[in-house]
C-alpha cells in the first residue's frame, strides 16, 4: 500500500521525518514492533529505539520474552 501526504512547504518536513514520526507512533500505539519499524527505515532496531527518545515515545519491550532479555542484558553488560 502507498500513501500519499500532501504537506504545506512552510512545515518544511523531509520524507524522512514523516516516516520516522509516523512510525514512531505506531509503534507507541502497540501498531508495530521496533524490530520491524527499524527494518522499514533501514536501521538497526536500537537506532530505531534512539530515534523513539527523539520523538519522546517511551520505550516498552516487544514482548514478555524481549522484556526478559532487556533485563538480563541490563545486569549481565559485558
Amino acid at each position: 500500500m502507498k500513501i500519499v501526504i500532501e504537506v504545506p512547504d512552510e512545515l518544511n518536513l523531509k520524507e524522512d521525518e514523516i516516516k520516522i514520526a509516523a512510525l514512531a507512533k505506531l509503534y507507541e500505539l502497540g501498531k508495530i514492533s521496533s524490530g520491524k519499524a527499524a527494518k522499514l527505515l533501514g536501521i538497526s532496531r536500537i537506532g530505531f529505539l534512539d530515534l523513539l527518545g527523539k520523538y519522546k515515545v517511551q520505550i516498552s519491550p516487544d514482548t514478555e520474552e524481549e522484556l526478559f532479555k532487556d533485563i538480563e542484558n541490563a545486569y549481565f553488560v559485558k
